[in-house]
């Protein structure tokens, strides 16, 4: 069986339509989208209706929650006082942008997702089994990972928030064979104990030097194969988008890099 994996396209129509394409001619079984198909580009409506139209299943990312719901926050790790007010300039133009019905789509997107990929029983998220802006990084230490698969029962526990911070919070074992997430915009796979874990990296906005749209491609049968397809698209025209709807700069930079 295999399955493509699209994450954080985050309004970047000129990155999906390249990764549909690429998706269509690798003939796969099933597609799913971890969210956050808005915020920081400048084509919302567009990437909604491309996800609607083809009825790909997705479950709600930290930014779709925010502009479905009109939040004044979008939830997201901004490093800088100057990065927070970029996106929240972000977070108010996406949200004048995006239609009612679309809006009343991503408010209907389920938090989370559980299918049986040929066999293997998964999980799909956003963040993390237990928030939607949960950062959940490749080098994140065992013992967190152990707080998702493994936590006591009934016993608050500290859980990684990203950046450094930790929170403490009743959890409860996500019992999946396979988790697949996005968030940090930085594909990887890694396993904990019997659990196999895939972070699907960034269609729209990738964070890990590279500025081609990537999505993740697994090839389930005996074991999981996982693949990273990097594809090419006009990383211009997205950029100079970004620019002419009045969008921050920063934003048009990072699309043009690949960094955050």
């Amino acid at each position: 069986m295999r399955v493509a994996i699209l994450a954080d396209i985050h309004g970047n129509i000129h990155a999906l339509d390249a990764v549909l394409a690429d998706i269509e001619e690798r003939r796969v079984d099933q597609i799913l989208c971890l969210g956050d198909l808005v915020g920081y580009g400048a084509f919302p409506n567009e990437v909604i209706a491309a996800i609607r139209e083809r009825a790909i299943p997705t479950v709600m990312g930290n930014y779709d929650e925010s502009v479905g719901f009109d939040l004044p926050a979008c939830g997201c790790d901004f490093p800088t006082e100057e990065a927070l007010l970029a996106g929240e300039k972000s977070l108010a133009w996406t949200e004048e942008q995006v239609t009612e019905e679309n809006k009343a789509f991503l408010r209907g997107l389920p938090r989370e997702l559980g299918f049986d990929l040929g066999g293997v029983r998964t999980l799909a998220v956003h963040g993390s089994p237990r928030r939607l802006n949960e950062y959940l990084f490749d080098d994140t230490p065992d013992e967190f990972w152990a707080t998702i698969f493994e936590p006591e029962p009934a016993a608050e526990r500290a859980i990684y928030a990203g950046a450094g911070q930790k929170e403490t919070r009743t959890a409860t074992a996500c019992q999946a064979d396979l988790l697949v997430i996005g968030h940090t915009h930085k594909p990887y796979y890694r396993t904990f104990r019997h659990h196999a874990i895939v972070n699907a990296g960034s269609v729209g906005k990738p964070k890990h030097g590279d500025p081609q749209a990537v999505y993740a491609l697994l090839s389930i049968g005996k074991g999981i194969e996982v693949e990273f397809v990097k594809v090419p698209y006009d990383v211009e025209a997205a950029a100079a988008a970004i620019l002419a709807a009045g969008l921050p700069v920063e934003f048009a930079h990072a699309v043009r890099t690949g960094r955050a």
